[in-house]
């Protein structure tokens, strides 16, 4: 080390090694051309396979609007196949558990956005820009004792 110049390129070289490349993300597909994701809101726990076929949607095995009446839960599902703009391209099927409608709903909107993911790694940004990748993590807050609900007190009389 002559000069300052060496120090220079010292730093150089240790900045190119300490940065780390992106993550590639890679399509995970298992032996029947199935993509698997879980999905998570409140309670509710869904399990759910995509792949490529004509867009039916089945849940717990009844059709997506069979099982959720409301309009708002199918819009709420189709969610992400519509961002991606893949409407009428896959097939997906979910078993989800616990929790109520509108928990299964967001818990199967979550499970089919990280399936596309895997089936079609392209998918990815279009799908976090719009948050579908995002876990929601509001869930319900616990009840306290001397409180009638989490932070509601009971109803207070002076006489």
């Amino acid at each position: 080390m002559a000069d300052l110049s060496d120090l220079k390129t010292l730093g150089d070289a240790a900045t190119a090694e300490a940065t780390p490349a992106a993550p590639v993300h890679e399509r995970k597909v298992d032996d029947l051309g199935r993509a698997y994701a879980t999905g998570k809101r409140k309670d509710a726990v869904a399990r759910v396979w995509v792949k490529a076929g004509t867009g039916k949607i089945t849940v717990n095995g009844k059709d997506f609007s069979e099982y959720f009446g409301r309009p708002v839960l199918q819009m709420v599902l189709q969610q992400p196949i519509v961002a991606a703009a893949r409407d009428g391209q896959f097939d997906i099927v979910a078993t989800v558990t616990g929790g109520g409608l509108s928990g299964q709903a967001g818990a199967v909107r979550h499970g089919i956005s990280k399936a596309l993911t895997y089936f079609e790694p392209g998918l990815r940004s279009v799908l976090k820009r719009g948050g579908f990748l995002t876990r929601d993590s509001r869930v319900v807050e616990r009840k306290k004792y001397g409180r009638a609900k989490a932070r509601r007190s009971f109803q207070f009389s002076k006489r």
